[in-house]
């Protein structure tokens, strides 16, 4: 079996496709995403070699898992899982870690599963692959699932974008993970949940981005819950422009809309649901109604303390304060009652007082308001400068660049009745803050 596997690896590289072996083994791109109830499910995800053979990759399709205090396993489980053949990212053109050109010619196996009936706000630990074969890694890796809604109990996210992954430069990666080891140190231990506003790929259709990516450690440590941004929607020359990319390098809910499911979805965490759109669906009339109409059946269907709803293009061109997304969603946000829109892509941070019906309000239990956040990059190299505040001065509280040279991400704090987030920079210093009560 190894013999054949390295006669396999081999035969791919003389095809024409360089492996990026920094995750070592026959399982890799693994991440845990949390399911539409994440107190007590949450969904995994990870590839192995299609082309490895039959025995290969039913060696890799289990997980055993435990809570994370159960030291020496005794109380794990293992459980095989459904795998599916994903020939979404083949053939593409890209470019190997020395940036030399190439085509990556790969078929993967995708192995998912949702755990079902786990504790709440528990730490939970698990490993990939058949104990006792070739495939069982041995890499322990974690998640912590949600506060059971109506209790009340405090959680943490980490919030962060735009940091363009792409192994001829490293350094990319290396600033926004520190950046995330920055936001634990803030938060005085791990978060449970990091939520991404989309970008973290240059080029969502280049495999080798993704493998490099999940390898490191902050993608070990907890879940991960994001939208589908511009850059991960596309290939290096946009010939193949699809969803795909996010969608089977994740496992989120499905439970979205038609043609966005796994893409488009929702989940309860604690007290908070989150709504994730797409952008890229959204390019026409027919594609913006779509998802409005979506957002409102969720939120008429899911009760929440609190309604945040995130997507890749920001609010407002926030240089000069120019109105961008929000002059689409403002008006269904005050109808549905969000609390929090999220956003990224302009790579600037900006966020707004609570606004109702394009105006700052008081929020209450009684008065509804929407506070409109945009992230700022996180890769030190295409941030952007601002210029002069000409536009919304009167309802844009805040916007903050280090010029294109960025690096900056927020550390969101979740009680019973308030959601607290600050933004950092770099060193760890809070440049920003604000709290949503109800």
């Amino acid at each position: 079996m190894k013999i054949y596997r390295l006669f396999f690896l081999l035969l791919l590289a003389l095809c024409g496709w360089e492996m990026v072996m920094a995750d070592e083994g026959p399982i890799f791109t693994v991440v845990a995403n949390p399911a539409e109830k994440a107190a007590t499910a949450m969904r995994l995800n990870w590839h192995s070699l299609y082309e490895a053979g039959e025995e290969a990759r039913q060696e890799a399709n289990w997980v055993t898992y435990t809570v994370a205090t159960d030291s020496d396993w005794k109380r794990a489980r293992t459980l095989s899982v459904q795998m599916e053949r994903c020939a979404a990212f083949d053939s593409l053109r890209s470019k190997r870690p020395d940036s030399t050109d190439c085509v990556e010619r790969i078929i993967l196996c995708r192995h998912t599963i949702e755990l079902k009936g786990l504790k709440p706000n528990t730490r939970y630990m698990y490993r990939l692959g058949k104990p006792g074969t070739p495939s069982d890694e041995g890499t322990v890796r974690y998640f912590h699932t949600a506060p059971k809604p109506g209790r009340g109990e405090a959680w943490s996210a980490a919030i962060i974008s735009d940091f363009h992954a792409y192994t001829p430069i490293p350094h990319r990666v290396e600033v926004a993970m520190a950046m995330m080891d920055t936001l634990e140190s803030r938060n005085g231990g791990p978060v449970q949940l990091a939520l991404h506003v989309g970008d973290v790929c240059a080029w969502g259709g280049s495999y080798s981005f993704w493998r490099d990516l999940y390898t490191h450690a902050p993608y070990h440590r907890y879940a991960w819950a994001g939208v589908n941004g511009n850059h991960d929607n596309m290939d290096r020359k946009s010939t193949r422009l699809s969803n795909d990319y996010t969608r089977y390098t994740a496992n989120y809910p499905l439970n979205g809309y038609e043609g966005e499911m796994g893409v488009c979805y929702y989940f309860r965490y604690g007290e908070a649901l989150f709504i994730m759109l797409n952008n890229e669906s959204m390019r026409s009339d027919e594609g913006l109604a779509a998802a409005q109409q979506w957002v409102r059946r969720v939120t008429a269907k899911e009760k929440a303390r609190f309604v945040v709803v995130m997507e890749h293009y920001q609010w407002f061109f926030a240089n000069t304060g120019r109105v961008s997304q929000y002059e689409r969603w403002h008006e269904l946000f005050d109808a549905c009652g969000v609390d929090l829109a999220i956003a990224g892509n302009h790579h600037i941070y900006a966020r707004t007082a609570p606004l109702y019906q394009g105006r700052e309000v008081e929020k209450s239990a009684k008065q509804p308001g929407t506070v409109y956040l945009q992230t700022p990059s996180c890769d030190d190299e295409r941030g952007m400068v601002l210029k002069e505040w000409t536009e919304n001065r009167d309802i844009i509280k805040y916007r903050w660049s280090e010029g294109q040279r960025t690096v900056g991400a927020l550390l969101m704090k979740a009680e019973k009745n308030r959601l607290s987030i600050t933004l950092y920079n770099r060193m760890g210093e809070a440049m920003d803050s604000l709290v949503i009560e109800k």
